[in-house]
């Protein structure tokens, strides 16, 4: 089966000719069209082809249909289907019942649907309806055969507007309008008129005494060039109301109405048959509370109705009287009895207005948080409703209220989740007027934090190599708190000598110094956790301690040394033979289990007569002819010495060998080998030298400064003092006091002799001469410290 589908749009008058065409593109066309989407103007009339289509449909006969219309309307015929030189042709056309009107419904949707054996095709065709400015058609009841009819009382004033006819666009054409059926009287009063506007006006002499009399008018519309309209307009003239009963419906009504209402708010509205009737009230008068509608009859309140500043406003009958306007002698009269009913104005009032408590969250179930009171204002010894809502936290309500007292309903234990800090409800209270009032009473309880478990911290192992610097991070300390918030925990530490820190925040293990694995390979260190922030005491904290172990790996971090690290040897070769030169003896002081090593002659071995079998080295001279050496030979051989155990990095040192060779000769008895050995002091050594010093801070370097200036200060004005005191005690002693103070001075021991003999050889002295013996002169003794009186023309001296 073969199935196509082509369309063509088509818009015009002459559909024969149209038809030729759409076939012939159908031959050469083979568009798929459905769905599509025309355009069509509202000028176009019934029969009008909208759409072609074509499809190829074999061994099955095809049919399209017209499943639906959006909006609904009859303006379009089933599309047909004929067959032509094999292909089916398919059209879609306007009724005879189209008045298509663009600015009425611009748009219309029709649903197709083709079937050609088991295949269904189902699209929407879209129908575009554009306005045609230069076309003006009648339309509406006016165009209709039936025409538009018009009711209008004989009472109507003369001339009045009965009527306006309405056509789209003509304001636009400058339409005309004029009235082609005969008004002969006497059946017409007078001639009915119409404008270029559409006014239909009633004729001058009015329509009194026409009742019951229907008027056809034939209206004619002209407009563009030999363009025109035609349509009906029927008047029908009504009878005027009998003027003889006037009666409401019911002789008395009542009304409820709340209290509250403001001035001005409708109460009722009262209605009597009648021709133009009027209303007004009788009694009361004056109405201070209400009035009525002179010409609808609403009953309205005037001021407010509270029963106390108004006094007999809580029942009012009012009697009204309708009448009409022409005859007010025609009248009836109602009881309109008006109830105001007292309105529940007051929610109730409680204290206190906001529940606010704090309680820790240890605190059992039951246990009371606050008491309050409620009151109605309207009615103070009635009973009050109350109802707990929690706001949150989502869940189970930890908060109740027994007989208005708000107590703990649930755990309030806020270790699981962050939000149960803060309880918020309210309580809602409801009296019992109309309508209800409520009175919302916020509660908000604070739950304080208690720090009830004791941090803790899982032990760990922690690996560095012994060569890791100063700051290496080794790892962390995890520590636990089942209290929130979770984790507020700092971490100290004890023992590892300074080598380690933990970070007192972040639980991290840096390394601080240097480790040697020969000396200390294992360290453990006591991990101290204290929370923090969980309790309502600050100075409230709990601990928990862990032992980290920290495991030092070996790293090759020392030189092999050579003893000695330099030799010179002299050695007589023997021709044609080997001989062994020296053994190189190589060890690492600080890792005496280290004894592997590997040995590689680097330099200074020309002609390759050296060779090295292990650590031994061995001098090769296999040469068998001429020329022979004749001469001493001296060979400076660098030996390289690398570790080779299976720690990493390899180090190396380098060993020095001299060896003089002395040549082979004929006359050569015997073959000896000097060896001169140059002890390890004379080696060229590297040695590293750290020196611990103090490094003050620069204020405490500025402090020691200006105290040593004024404690040097203290003491020279201590020493003048003593040196000024002094001279003024010791007056200035003779030349021969001077000389004999400078020998005791000089401590010789002649004059300390002479000293301590003086007095002796006075003594035997007369005791005139005693008594005439003149002391000029006082010093001190430099040995013994004593002081003494001398005579400096006689020597004499006397102790004190």
């Amino acid at each position: 089966m073969v199935l196509t589908a082509t369309c063509l749009d088509v818009m015009g008058e002459d559909t024969m000719v149209l038809r030729t065409l759409v076939l012939l593109a159908l031959v050469i066309s083979d568009l798929d069209c459905l769905p599509g989407s025309i355009n069509v103007f509202d000028s176009q009339g019934p029969g009008t082809v909208l759409q072609f289509f074509s499809f190829n449909c074999s061994s099955h006969m095809p049919t399209l249909k017209l499943l639906r219309v959006q909006p609904h309307t009859t303006f379009f015929n089933p599309p047909s289907l004929t067959r032509w030189q094999g292909i089916y042709v398919g059209k879609v056309t306007l009724s005879s019942s189209a008045r298509l009107d663009a600015l009425a419904v611009n748009h219309y949707e029709l649903q197709l649907q083709f079937t050609c054996g088991n295949y269904v095709m189902e699209g929407p065709l879209s129908v575009d309806v554009q306005w045609d400015a230069g076309h003006i058609q009648c339309a509406g009841q006016f165009a209709s055969p039936a025409g538009e009819i018009i009711q209008v009382p004989e009472t109507v004033t003369p001339g009045a507007r009965l009527y306006t006819l309405l056509l789209p666009g003509l304001e636009l054409q400058g339409a005309q309008m004029s009235i082609t059926s005969a008004q002969d009287p006497p059946y017409f009063p007078g001639p009915f008129s119409i404008n270029g506007q559409g006014w239909l006006q009633a004729p001058p002499q009015g329509l009194k005494g026409q009742a019951q009399k229907v008027f056809r008018l034939q209206i004619l519309v002209t407009f563009g060039q030999n363009q025109s309209c035609a349509g009906m307009l029927i008047v029908k003239v009504l009878p005027a109301p009998s003027s003889s009963q006037v009666s409401f419906q019911e002789q008395e009504q009542n009304i409820t109405i709340p209290e509250d209402v403001v001035p001005g708010t409708k109460v009722a509205q009262v209605q009597a048959r009648g021709f133009d009737v009027r209303y007004e009230i009788l009694s009361p008068v004056p109405c201070r509370l209400f009035s009525i509608g002179r010409a609808d009859g609403v009953v309205r309140t005037t001021a407010p109705l509270e029963p106390a500043p108004a006094a007999g406003s809580a029942v009012t009958a009012l009697q009204v009287k309708a009448f009409e306007r022409p005859r007010p002698w025609a009248s009836v009269e109602l009881d309109l009895t008006v109830t105001v009913r007292p309105v529940n104005r007051w929610p109730p009032r409680c204290a206190p207005a906001l529940l606010m408590t704090q309680i820790p969250e240890t605190a059992p179930v039951g246990t009371a948080l606050r008491t309050f009171t409620c009151l109605d204002p309207d009615s103070p010894g009635s009973t009050l409703d109350y109802l707990l809502r929690v706001h949150s936290p989502p869940g189970p309500a930890s908060l109740c209220l027994n007989d208005r007292v708000l107590e703990v309903n649930a755990t309030l234990d806020c270790d699981t989740r962050g939000d149960c800090f803060q309880q918020t409800a309210s309580i809602l209270v409801l009296d019992g007027g109309q309508p209800r009032m409520t009175t919302e009473v916020p509660v908000l309880v604070m739950v304080t934090p208690v720090n009830e478990f004791s941090p803790a911290c899982v032990p760990r192992t922690f690996r560095v190599r012994e060569d890791a610097g100063p700051g290496t991070l080794l790892g962390s300390v995890v520590g636990t708190d089942m209290d929130y918030p979770h984790d507020c925990i700092e971490y100290y530490t004890s023992g590892g000598a300074g080598t380690f820190a933990v970070d007192r925040l972040s639980g991290e293990v840096h390394l601080l110094g240097p480790l040697d694995y020969e000396q200390q390979r294992l360290y453990r260190l006591s991990v101290l956790v204290i929370d923090h922030s969980q309790d309502q005491d600050p100075t409230h904290h709990l601990s928990g301690s862990c032992t980290i172990t920290i495991e030092v790996e070996d790293v090759n971090d020392h030189l092999p040394e050579c003893e000695p690290p330099f030799q010179e040897l002299t050695v007589h070769t023997s021709l044609g033979r080997s001989m062994e030169v020296t053994k190189v003896s190589c060890r690492v002081p600080q890792e005496p289990q280290r004894l592997a090593f590997s040995y590689g002659i680097i330099g200074g071995n020309s002609q390759s007569r050296f060779s090295l079998q292990g650590a031994v080295l061995v001098h090769n001279d296999l040469m068998l002819g001429p020329p022979w050496p004749e001469q001493l030979q001296t060979y400076e051989l660098l030996i390289r010495v690398a570790d080779a155990g299976p720690s990493t990095p390899h180090l190396s040192t380098t060993a020095t060998v001299v060896v003089h060779l002395v040549p082979w000769r004929a006359s050569t008895v015997a073959t000896s080998t000097h060896s001169t050995i140059v002890p390890s002091v004379m080696t060229p050594l590297l040695v590293t030298d750290t020196e611990a010093f103090w490094q003050p801070e620069p204020w405490f370097v500025v402090v020691l400064t200006v105290t040593s200036a004024l404690l040097l200060l203290a003491l020279g004005w201590l020493l003048s003092r003593l040196l000024r005191g002094l001279a003024q005690v010791l007056p200035a002693p003779s030349k021969p006091a001077q000389a004999l103070l400078l020998n005791s001075i000089q401590g010789t021991e002649g004059s300390i002799e002479g000293f301590m003999e003086a007095p002796r050889t006075e003594t035997p002295q007369a005791p005139s001469s005693i008594m005439n013996l003149h002391f000029d002169g006082s010093a001190q003794d430099s040995r013994t410290g004593r002081e003494y009186l001398f005579n400096t023309r006689t020597g004499a001296r006397r102790w004190l």
